[in-house]
């Protein structure tokens, strides 16, 4: 493990590197609204198919006297709300093609990132993603295909974003405090997800659903501004950065790689069991978590049986458990590595233990406990909470293995929590659709075995100092 700086500590929450936080904060908060807009805008979009049949007889009936109690003026923003036979196939389909997006540019993204500068390629990304996102409902209007190539480039565009965070933070954020600053950037995602599902259903009842894709594409070109006049991508170049500061953050990586290489040690990479140690760390968080974001809403209505407004907002509590804990466990990792209480590798694997074993166990009770209410809100709140845990272990141990190749390699290890998502999407239907009890508790079962699996296989092989193909050679200068 490196040697820590012994350069005193710059200004803290006042200081630019925080302000920088916050605003990726910002960014992802609005990339994972933009991303889940459609899930919610969706049981607009196709609400002639959802009324039909005996089991929505009552929601009709409640339709139709609310709509005759509307104003004429609301009346008018509901008939402007286009209403599109989709199928749950094609809707799946267009649910989906925004994953496969982001696995294409997650690796060539990050790669060019770290070439070019993260600074355009995250912003041109973001701007990308909130201009479909505005041109959402006329695509929809044009036609099903439009709609799922617009979602396809969408993820594109927000692989791009998500992975040139990494390259940023390899050279603004000093080693005490990436687990702190990565963190509170990354927290704007479970509190994105949190907002979307309290106020999709809310904007879509009162305006129409084309204007929660017109309010937050429009908050991201807002965001834009911010990262395009804020945002730099090497503390030395940026004009508003204090002297104090800037010598804190240059001197706390002076043993690390400050240039960015022209090849790709790809095989050293291959062989490097570290790497898969991480790679195997997303797949299995990975896998849980996006079964729990899928599915959240169908366990709760149809296990709980409770009504889809309800559903909907106890489905947004595990995300304010979640925002919470990725804040908390940053600043409790930094506080350990501070105080010299552990070492660097030993709070990856304590984190990474802790977010890949409590929801591990929190899955394998929920079967037991089905008949309790409360006990299974509690333990769904838990799950992914506990799981952003893992964002102190080894989701930012790119960083601390090869710091020069973070964003390359965290497009990779994104790739493998994708492939995880899909996989996991696709069992869990399959298993539900053969019995709903005993499919339920497969899913849980089988997500805590891959837990645990990627649990022993990071405690085995992940380490936590640079690698040699990532240090720095001299005389490879020119």
């Amino acid at each position: 493990m490196d040697k820590k700086p012994t350069t005193r500590k710059g200004p803290h929450f006042c200081s630019l590197r925080y302000g920088l936080a916050l605003i990726m904060h910002f960014s992802n908060f609005t990339m994972i609204t933009q991303r889940v807009s459609l899930s919610i805008a969706i049981i607009a979009m196709v609400n002639s198919t959802q009324l039909r049949g005996p089991v929505n007889a009552s929601i009709e009936d409640h339709w139709i006297d609310t709509l005759n109690n509307q104003s004429s003026s609301m009346k008018e923003v509901s008939t402007r709300a286009s209403v599109y036979q989709w199928s749950p196939e094609t809707q799946g389909i267009i649910f989906s093609s925004i994953s496969y997006g982001i696995i294409m540019t997650l690796i060539p993204s990050g790669y060019l990132a770290g070439i070019l500068g993260a600074k355009h390629m995250l912003g041109a990304g973001l701007l990308v993603s909130s201009l479909l996102t505005l041109f959402t409902p006329l695509a929809a209007d044009l036609g099903v295909i439009l709609v799922i190539v617009i979602r396809t480039v969408q993820g594109m565009a927000q692989g791009m974003a998500w992975t040139g965070q990494f390259t940023i933070w390899a050279k603004w954020a000093p080693p005490l405090e990436r687990s702190k600053l990565t963190s509170i950037a990354g927290s704007g995602a479970a509190f994105g997800s949190f907002i979307i599902l309290c106020v999709g259903g809310l904007i879509s009842q009162a305006l129409g659903w084309p204007f929660i894709f017109y309010i937050f594409g429009s908050i991201g070109c807002v965001c834009c501004l911010l990262w395009f006049t804020v945002i730099y991508d090497d503390p030395l170049n940026h004009p508003c950065i204090s002297i104090r500061e800037k010598e804190y953050i240059v001197s706390s990586l002076t043993q690390q790689s400050s240039s960015p290489r022209r090849s790709v040690p790809i095989k050293a990479m291959v062989r490097c069991l570290p790497l898969w140690a991480i790679f195997m760390g997303f797949f299995s968080h990975f896998w849980l978590c996006t079964i729990i974001i899928t599915y959240l809403p169908t366990y709760i209505n149809t296990v709980l049986h409770v009504n889809i407004r309800d559903s909907g907002v106890l489905s947004s509590l595990p995300f304010i458990a979640a925002s919470s804990c990725t804040i908390l466990g940053g600043q409790l990792a930094d506080f350990l590595l501070s105080r010299n209480l552990l070492s660097l590798i030993a709070v990856r694997k304590l984190f990474s233990s802790l977010g890949l074993l409590l929801p591990s166990l929190c899955a394998v009770a929920l079967p037991f406990v089905a008949s309790s209410y409360m006990t299974t809100i509690i333990l769904l709140i838990l799950i992914p909470g506990t799981s952003n845990l893992c964002d102190s272990g080894f989701i930012i141990n790119t960083l601390d293995v090869a710091p020069r190749y973070a964003s390359f390699l965290m497009g990779i290890s994104r790739g493998f929590g994708l492939i995880a998502g899909i996989i996991s999407s696709t069992t869990t239907g399959f298993l539900i659709s053969q019995d709903s009890e005993s499919g339920w508790r497969n899913v849980f079962f089988l997500s805590a075995a891959v837990n645990m699996f990627g649990l022993i296989f990071y405690f085995t092989f992940g380490q936590a100092k640079i690698q040699d193909w990532a240090k720095e050679r001299p005389l490879t200068r020119l």
